[in-house]
């Protein structure tokens, strides 16, 4: 058998900044394997992919928030005589309201894969990202830096991603893998409709576009950056808790989730 086929693994492809990030690994010469749920959206982004001259992704559905997927993954990637160069973690949903009003158990998945699986794909490859001096892309968000009322969980899920991320940037960096934490801004995709961000206020001054965001954050990846926040404006708000005080983020956080839901 031939050498396995060193491969970007980008989970949450479906759509969004998933999606738009598979397109610009591909741009860059990278062979993709795409995982999400929906095959049907997978495939026709494979297509796209294809049709713009790339290699043709391939493509794996699989729930990402079930115990044990990096197995699954791992398995499959070797039945493919794939072999993980990069891995993405963009998978992720939020949700808005009160913690102690939504249902625990839909917090506790939000839980499972924005953290649990997020740290299980990052861990497993670590082996064969050190052998092709890759490197993983963990896709957090400004909701990192800050507590949010109405949104406590899905904000505490981030804030672990980045802290995370930055320990392992520097755990893994001997090994010459790269660890980079991407924080976007606001930017219009299906999570708003899944979080329950039904209101028409919009991220303002703040929002990019899925596709800005990814050619971002590839670039700061490919530069090895440790930490890469997308657009002037947002670089700002990591400051925040560092010129004002806790309480006072705390309520400005808390307003501007309230105007966000209605």
């Amino acid at each position: 058998m031939s050498a396995p086929v060193p491969v970007t693994v980008i989970t949450g492809a479906s759509a969004g900044i998933g999606s738009e990030l598979a397109k610009v690994f591909a741009r860059n010469g990278h062979r993709l394997v795409l995982v999400a749920r929906r095959k049907d959206k997978l495939d026709a982004l494979a297509d796209e992919i294809a049709a713009g001259g790339r290699p043709r992704p391939d493509v794996i559905a699989l729930d990402l928030s079930v115990a044990g997927v990096a197995d699954v993954l791992a398995r499959e990637l070797a039945s493919r005589n794939l072999d993980a160069e990069t891995i993405v973690n963009n998978a992720g949903f939020g949700l808005t309201g009160r913690a102690a009003e939504l249902d625990r158990a839909e917090q506790l998945a939000m839980i499972d894969l924005n953290v649990r699986t997020l740290t299980d794909l990052s861990l497993a490859f670590v082996d064969s990202l050190a052998r092709h001096k890759g490197g993983i892309l963990n896709v957090a968000s400004l909701a990192s830096f800050l507590p949010a009322p109405g949104m406590a969980v899905y904000y505490a899920t981030k804030a672990y991603v980045l802290s995370f991320s930055e320990a392992l940037h520097r755990e893994l960096r001997k090994k010459g893998v790269r660890v980079t934490a991407l924080c976007p801004g606001p930017v219009p995709t299906e999570f708003q409709a899944r979080a329950g961000l039904t209101g028409s206020r919009r991220g303002g001054l703040l929002e990019l576009s899925a596709s800005e965001v990814a050619e971002i954050g590839y670039r700061g990846f490919a530069a090895g950056k440790r930490l890469v926040v997308p657009g002037r404006l947002n670089k700002l708000v990591p400051l925040l808790p560092r010129i004002f005080p806790r309480a006072l983020v705390l309520a400005m956080s808390d307003s501007r989730q309230k105007g966000r839901k209605t």
